[in-house]
């Protein structure tokens, strides 16, 4: 096997790499800049060059080297190269060769258009590593355009209700696709400031006006007049003190777990938008059959019904126990200093 499974996660030996490790290790491979794919105290990273200002942005130092997206590297005995994912700004796939047997790591990923990023790249590979967070068939996306056009009218309610627009989205990726994605003419655009940190590196690798003008909400007064703008934080900014500042809002929350009857309910949200960075049912199994894989390795998500389901389809199908969690709040949360938390 050329990836196993180990404490401090997917370690190649030919390569003496790991892939998204859990913890400090003397050479990790990163497929995107999430906190629970890229971890602080190793000594050397491996990124796609797209994606380098955003790991910096969350490592804080360390030695970083780069792969222009399909530029090969020898590793050890392994060859690697890294390839788009579509999960977010720099997010890849991880392609390693060695000795004719060619294993992908998908990371986290997905197949919808994203303004933001660059499009997924199907790969060959005789044994498929893959992410399933979203792995039940209920979990179906509707087109994005969709998801864009139902926040849109929300907003435009909640300003002839006289309410701020409160839309709770995950601080790296999904809150810049939606910024990319949603009108300019609606009313004005405030951010947490966890968002707009991870904005400004957007605006420092995109090009020009992918995003729109923002404001960030941590120099509004308390008496400031809001109502009629749209408001973008991470979830763990609701019912925080945070919010005061805005008045009379509307909650809303972007996330493919809206997909789930009650969870907006449960959540105590007003309105749930189904929009995700990761793949549903259907762009799983379509990963798969295209890439002609003899074995499928589900690392994360609902991986034994993924696995068993693909199984039955007579493909051989393992589960490797990761500590990766897919769509859930980054760990700087709401609660930051310099957001004016109280």
């Amino acid at each position: 096997m050329l990836l196993v499974s180990t404490e401090l996660g997917l370690y190649c030996e030919a390569g003496g790499f790991y892939v998204d490790p859990h913890g400090a290790v003397e050479r990790a491979i990163i497929t995107h800049a999430h906190a629970d794919h890229a971890r602080r105290g190793s000594a050397r990273y491996l990124t796609a060059a797209a994606g380098e200002a955003l790991l910096r942005a969350r490592l804080g130092g360390g030695v970083i080297e780069t792969l222009r997206y399909g530029e090969r590297r020898r590793v050890g005995d392994v060859d690697v190269s890294l390839h788009p994912a579509g999960h977010v700004l720099g997010s890849s796939q991880a392609r390693l060769e060695h000795r004719g047997e060619v294993w992908v790591v998908t990371g986290d990923f997905k197949r919808q258009a994203d303004p933001t990023c660059a499009p997924f790249e199907p790969l060959a590979a005789h044994t498929l590593v893959i992410e399933s967070t979203f792995g039940l068939p209920i979990f179906r996306w509707p087109a994005a355009e969709r998801a864009v056009g139902e926040i849109s009218a929300w907003w435009r309610a909640c300003a002839e209700a006289g309410q701020t627009a409160v839309l709770y989205a995950y601080a790296l990726g999904k809150a810049q696709r939606l910024l990319a994605s949603l009108p300019r003419d609606l009313g004005p655009i405030y951010t947490h400031g966890a968002v707009e940190r991870l904005c400004a590196v957007y605006r420092g690798q995109l090009p020009e006006h992918t995003l729109p003008p923002t404001q960030v909400a941590v120099g509004l007064a308390r008496d400031a007049k809001t109502d009629g703008a749209l408001v973008i934080a991470p979830p763990s900014a609701h019912g925080s003190p945070w919010l005061r500042r805005f008045g009379a809002i509307s909650t809303g929350f972007a996330s493919g777990w809206m997909r789930v009857r009650g969870m907006r309910r449960r959540r105590a949200i007003d309105r749930g938008f189904v929009i995700s960075d990761h793949a549903d049912w259907p762009a799983l199994l379509d990963t798969v059959q295209q890439s002609g894989t003899e074995r499928v390795v589900v690392t994360h998500g609902y991986v034994e019904v993924l696995a068993r389901w693909l199984r039955e389809q007579g493909r051989e199908a393992l589960v490797a126990r990761t500590a990766f969690v897919g769509e859930v709040e980054e760990p700087e949360g709401a609660d930051e200093a310099d957001d004016g938390a109280e």
